[in-house]
């Protein structure tokens, strides 16, 4: 048997004990070890342990995740989510749509920080969904603005997910952070502004907050909520994006910056205690242990498939095809699609980049372009119904009187929005390069 041969049925075999329910960490990871013993023998353990403590453990870029979640973390204990909505619920909730846009900007920030798609919808959902609907705003119309808005914040500076895609594709991570600033923007005024035009058609989809709950406010009061609730926390952000743009600051260093400030914040908001702040830790070492377990399985699984020349097998096998570079494109996106459906982003970044990003090389892709657009392809995966993960997120929140049809009807526009702007950044693909062109050359 070859090993290419070989090299197949370890990806057939990962496929099958995935969809069997087991981890897919410990899949990559055990197919990986049993082939590698069995092909390569003993020596395969050192090779091994070489690619686990210098090409992950030893790999300083990487630390920047655990810090980003940390700061995420330390915003969420700090009750920034709560004082940040209401701030903007009585500062934009007075016209029609307004406090939907407002929860839009929360889950989107949040989710920035947290780089974990279902906290940030639970987190948010919980505490902004039921509100939503106490004043009047139509369950589906709520349902997509949260599910909406909890993925924009994958690709939104600095997310978590573009952190891993940038590293694992051999990417600056400053590029991909700055290449995601005018896609989060854009896909994020798209929302804002569908939200704000259905609702100015239709007031009865999202009702202003009445004008007697207003006044209990008066403008300088909220003016100054705004400015103490809602600046202090996107200053940080901003402050922490700027300082990789311009090159004050390498990304782990901002994010240890980031990670300091918003600890002071947890102080400055009065909202330290031991309790919370141990589980902040715990939760932090929870999400990056996640994280690298999926990293060593399969850096384990990949050094074996590509060393036995499976990922050269499939690519001659889509090249063979005859399609173009554009149907190749498509080919790949489409299947980023349906697998995101069921494969958490960590493990298929992993599981694909290996395959997809030769392919993208070849056929003379800018890799910055087609890594921020598998980033936003990914985006889609989660809203996708049946499946979407986003979808399942929100209906395990359990919300009173929300139902499969709201959550679906809900997040449908949002996908259609998603769409769209997928087909402007790719025939404008200069709208994603243009500002690391601009700060990196």
């Amino acid at each position: 048997m070859s090993l290419t041969t070989i090299a197949l049925l370890m990806f057939l075999a990962v496929i099958v004990f995935f969809f069997l329910g087991h981890p897919l960490a410990f899949v990559l990871g055990g197919v990986g070890t049993l082939f590698g013993f069995f092909v390569v023998g003993t020596g395969f353990f050192s090779t091994f342990m070489d690619r686990i403590f210098v090409g992950i453990m030893g790999n300083f870029t990487l630390v920047a995740i655990t810090l980003f979640i940390l700061m995420g973390n330390f915003l969420t204990i700090s009750g920034i989510a709560d004082r940040l909505f209401e701030s903007l619920r009585f500062f934009l909730g007075a016209t029609r749509g307004g406090l939907g846009v407002a929860v839009l900007a929360v889950c989107a920030v949040l989710s920035a920080c947290i780089g974990i798609v279902g906290a940030s919808i639970v987190t948010v959902g919980l505490l902004t969904g039921p509100m939503l609907l106490r004043y009047g705003y139509q369950k589906e119309l709520t349902m997509g603005i949260v599910a909406g808005g909890g993925t924009l914040g994958l690709i939104i500076p600095p997310s978590i997910m573009l952190i891993v895609m940038g590293d694992t594709a051999g990417v600056p991570v400053d590029k991909m952070l700055a290449a995601a600033v005018i896609p989060g923007l854009f896909v994020g005024i798209l929302y804002a502004t569908y939200i704000r035009v259905r609702c100015g058609l239709n007031p009865e989809l999202g009702p202003p907050i009445p004008a007697e709950e207003m006044s209990l406010m008066p403008f300088g009061d909220r003016l100054m909520d705004f400015v103490m609730y809602s600046l202090l926390p996107l200053a940080l952000i901003a402050g922490v994006i700027a300082a990789i743009f311009f090159g004050f600051a390498s990304p782990t260093q901002a994010a240890g910056i980031g990670a300091t400030i918003a600890f002071l914040l947890v102080l400055i908001y009065r909202r330290f205690n031991w309790q919370d702040f141990l589980a902040t830790l715990y939760q932090t070492a929870k999400a990056t242990t996640m994280v690298m377990i999926i990293m060593v399985g399969a850096s384990c699984f990949t050094g074996i498939f590509l060393g036995m020349g499976g990922g050269k097998a499939i690519v001659d096998t889509l090249i063979a095809i005859g399609l173009d570079k554009w149907g190749l494109f498509f080919v790949m996106m489409i299947s980023l699609v349906i697998l995101g459906c069921f494969i958490d982003w960590v493990g298929l970044i992993f599981l694909i980049f290996p395959i997809f990003l030769p392919i993208a090389r070849l056929m003379g892709f800018d890799m910055v372009w087609f890594v921020m657009m598998m980033a936003i392809y990914l985006q889609i995966s989660f809203l996708l119904p049946p499946f979407g993960y986003a979808l399942f997120y929100l209906a395990g929140m359990k919300i009173q009187g929300i139902k499969w049809g709201h959550i679906y009807r809900g997040v449908l526009p949002f996908l259609i929005i998603q769409i769209i702007a997928l087909f402007v950044f790719t025939s404008f693909p200069d709208l994603i390069l243009f500002l690391p062109t601009i700060f990196y050359g």
